[in-house]
């Protein structure tokens, strides 16, 4: 048994933070879900915008949709679903077996609507209808015009990824949208599962702070981040108002760790990986790190769920003149300003190779 397995078995669910055509079509995602017991995975915009720009395997895709006159987001969205729906399919048996806790892909809706609630939850709708997997999570940033539309989704039944959480605060905000999205659907009798996760980007805190610190601090804030955000999911799982809802058959929004492949090349290349090993929870794991995890990673134990530790680390931080508060609003900004750019060069390689294709016919 590898340790990908190991830490499977210890409870937390491994995720694949990557999806392109040719690991569909070689059988490499089959392999890892056999291998490396990987029960669901992510997409964004800046793997699919590398997926295409890298290969050749979604011209013909990008030909016939332009062909049937297709273009820009409507293009992109058929391109990536064609994906999804496959990677669905493989992780259903998964899905089913654990009653639809696992199992599940990600879709993300344009990143240009960070700041348009309205047109996110119609947006979010619209994938998930044409998605037609049940297994399939659509991405709303936790932004603060984010969290009404993730609370209006869940009313709606649309499941849920939230992305670009950075700090306790900012999952917590995630966390409160969901459970009054679940509250309205009791309290109209609506069946009260509806699915949802919480994903906290954990590697770009070191990386932003890398040169600004000591270097006995290096490499430890996103890890300290992710065990005060871990100590207040664990509260939140135990308060009445969750109980309450559990009771009436609710499902709790699972919490996940994004962002966890190491930046810096003099750190270990599995360390976020063992930092953050805790049951109930998610890791997406780049590729790179799946296979470096499965290798020679070590499972160190559990993460500790009081948080008294991560405290002191944290105050550490303080003291060196880190404003955990300020950074965590700027890294999400700058998270969406980057999606927003990722996107932009998606639609233009999308557009460039609808043209380039058109003229080679």
């Amino acid at each position: 048994m590898n340790k990908a397995q190991e830490l499977h078995n210890l409870g937390q669910s491994l995720w694949l933070d990557n999806i392109t055509r040719e690991i569909l079509d070689h059988g490499t995602l089959s392999r890892y879900i056999n291998e490396f017991a990987v029960t669901g995975l992510t997409s964004n915009p800046t793997i699919f915008d590398e997926a295409i720009g890298n290969t050749g395997a979604y011209d013909e895709g990008i030909r016939s949709k332009a062909k049937a006159g297709k273009s820009g987001e409507a293009l992109f969205i058929e391109l990536a679903l064609e994906d999804l729906r496959r990677a669905a399919d493989l992780f259903r048996p998964v899905f089913d077996a654990t009653d639809g806790v696992d199992g599940w892909v990600s879709m993300e809706v344009s990143p240009l609507l960070a700041d348009d609630t309205p047109g996110s939850i119609v947006a979010a709708a619209r994938i998930h209808g044409q998605a037609d997997r049940l297994n399939l999570y659509v991405k709303i940033p936790g932004t603060p015009k984010g969290i009404s539309a993730i609370e209006e989704s869940i009313f709606n039944g649309v499941p849920i990824n939230v992305t670009l959480l950075f700090s306790r605060e900012q999952y917590i905000a995630a966390a409160e949208a969901y459970l009054r999205g679940i509250e309205r659907r009791v309290a109209e009798g609506r069946d009260p599962r509806v699915a949802s996760v919480a994903s906290l980007f954990v590697s770009r805190w070191d990386k932003a702070v890398a040169d600004k610190v000591p270097p006995e601090l290096r490499n430890r804030l996103g890890i300290a981040i992710g065990g005060r955000t871990y100590h207040a999911y664990r509260e939140l799982l135990a308060s009445p108002r969750w109980r309450k809802l559990a009771a009436a058959g609710a499902r709790p929004q699972r919490l996940l760790w994004a962002s966890t492949g190491t930046k810096d090349p003099a750190a270990s290349d599995t360390m976020y990986i063992e930092a953050l090993a805790a049951p109930d929870t998610i890791d997406t794991i780049p590729e790179k790190t799946l296979l470096a995890f499965a290798d020679h990673g070590e499972i160190k134990g559990v993460m500790a769920e009081d948080g008294e530790d991560t405290e002191a680390v944290l105050a550490s931080f303080a003291k060196a003149g880190v404003d955990i508060d300020a950074l965590a609003l700027q890294l999400q900004r700058d998270g969406a300003l980057a999606f927003v750019k990722s996107w932009k060069e998606l639609m233009t390689r999308i557009a460039d190779k609808s043209n380039a294709l058109a003229h080679a016919d």
